[in-house]
């Protein structure tokens, strides 16, 4: 498929998916007169963007997408990805501690009597 059909497919634009191939993120596609892309291509046009909507950088991502034999390496992108799921359990345990925190501040300020008239 080509470029624009991959665009649309991943809600990405075709300046990103050439900045992501520049930057080595997704393989070269099969060049002709147009390069021609394929699902492997998507799948990780799609990791990619959902890895950044979570706040990962390229710079990490260019760590984890690996290639063997001009395949994805889904292996490493799942080990990064169940890492991932772990630091974001350690920072929702931490919001939900800060929450309970204001929660008990609210519920003392809710106690103390009105001084405004």
């Amino acid at each position: 498929m080509y470029i624009g059909e991959v665009a649309r497919k991943t809600g990405l634009s075709i300046k990103a998916i050439r900045f992501y191939e520049e930057k080595g993120l997704i393989m070269p596609p099969r060049k002709g007169q147009y390069r021609v892309y394929n699902g492997s291509h998507i799948e990780v046009l799609n990791l990619i963007k959902e890895a950044k909507l979570l706040g990962t950088s390229l710079s990490q991502l260019k760590n984890v997408i690996v290639y063997k034999n001009d395949l994805p390496d889904w292996s490493k992108m799942r080990s990064f990805l169940l890492e991932l799921n772990q630091q974001l359990a350690i920072q929702r345990e931490a919001l939900n501690a800060k929450v309970k925190r204001v929660e008990q501040c609210l519920a003392e300020i809710d106690s103390c009597p009105l001084t405004l008239p």
